[in-house]
């Protein structure tokens, strides 16, 4: 599996006549490809070319005194083999502005439907323009509603839109992202335990908590939220588990499922992990017969405390909690206890 889109940089000097020999050479030979300027104008000090390949890939080059850097969805020419690879976020912040620019617009016109949710096209950015998922991550938003049953595809955007454009999560954007995965094959399964980290953000952050994400532990493993009020420095941790629905899985009932799901959790990084960890089961993959059956009995999940809930794109949430929570989830979770 190819990783996100990140930069690579390669000192020395560079001029087009360079460019043309080590890199458009290369790639005309493998895949056919032309050179041209890019679509807007590269930052001051700085020259770029782009190149399109046959295929649909896209690269840029930019260069200035001393080095170049790279980035693209396709091969790397064999002239940029040993050179180091950044994250977007580490690249200088005027030609990180520039590149986004560039592929942001790339995006537009490859899926315009995306055009008016842009601070999730740009969180997304990473994958949805990534070398091997760059179709598989815009389908599951595009064909299944980012894992919700019974949405549309623009009230799912419009809801992720909305919760990316607070700002709370653009620090961990590369992280968060890159969960989301950029393999060739559409994993449903795995794409919406990804997207039940940001319902659980969702939660915390309407509850009036900060969150990080990947917080380390002394068990060597990393739970999914620290969670604490703005300054306050204590903290809580929060790990968020998905189960799937009874028809994609062996399972024969949702509070099978559920606990099945959460079992997995509970004796494995939480057991190690020997407490203090608060298990959110995001119930979201879950069509609403299935969801009032859970909510009707409120079965335990072996683990305490949890939180057992269910959001809709709308944003509204019920849920219900199992042991003695540390957070306080009152205005953002309608509990049905």
């Amino acid at each position: 599996m190819a990783k996100p889109l990140r930069f690579r940089h390669a000192p020395g000097s560079w001029s087009e006549q360079r460019v043309r020999n080590e890199l458009l050479q290369a790639l005309d030979a493998n895949l056919g490809a032309e050179m041209g300027r890019p679509w807007h104008k590269p930052p001051s000090g700085y020259e770029a070319l782009r190149f399109e390949m046959e295929n649909g890939d896209i690269a840029l080059f930019c260069w200035t005194d001393g080095a170049g850097y790279w980035l693209g969805n396709t091969e790397t020419p064999s002239a940029l083999w040993r050179t180091d690879k950044m994250g977007l976020e580490e690249a200088p912040s005027e030609l990180k502005r520039w590149v986004e620019r560039e592929l942001l617009a790339q995006l537009e016109e490859e899926s315009p439907w995306l055009k008016p949710y842009p601070h999730l096209s740009w969180f997304f950015l990473p994958v949805f323009l990534s070398k091997d998922g760059r179709e598989t991550t815009r389908e599951f938003f595009e064909e299944h509603a980012a894992g919700f049953p019974d949405a549309d595809r623009d009230e799912t955007l419009a809801f992720y839109e909305e919760l990316l454009s607070t700002g709370a999560l653009d620090e961990y954007r590369e992280t968060m992202a890159g969960k989301l995965g950029t393999s060739e094959t559409l994993d449903l399964t795995r794409m919406s335990a990804t997207m039940g980290e940001f319902n659980a953000a969702y939660v915390l952050l309407e509850a009036g908590y900060e969150v990080t994400p990947e917080a380390a532990v002394t068990t060597g493993h990393s739970i999914d939220y620290q969670v604490n009020r703005p300054g306050d420095d204590e903290s809580s941790l929060v790990e968020v588990t998905r189960p799937l629905p009874p028809k994609h899985r062996a399972a024969g009932s949702p509070i099978t499922a559920i606990r099945e799901t959460a079992e997995t959790k509970s004796s494995g990084q939480l057991q190690e992990h020997g407490g203090g960890v608060t298990l959110f089961v995001d119930c979201s993959s879950f069509p609403d017969d299935d969801w009032q059956a859970i909510a009707g009995e409120r079965p335990e999940v072996r683990h305490r405390p949890a939180v057992v809930f269910r959001l809709r794109p709308s944003g509204h949430v019920e849920g219900y909690r199992k042991g003695g929570l540390p957070l306080d989830l009152d205005s953002a979770i309608e509990w049905v206890e």
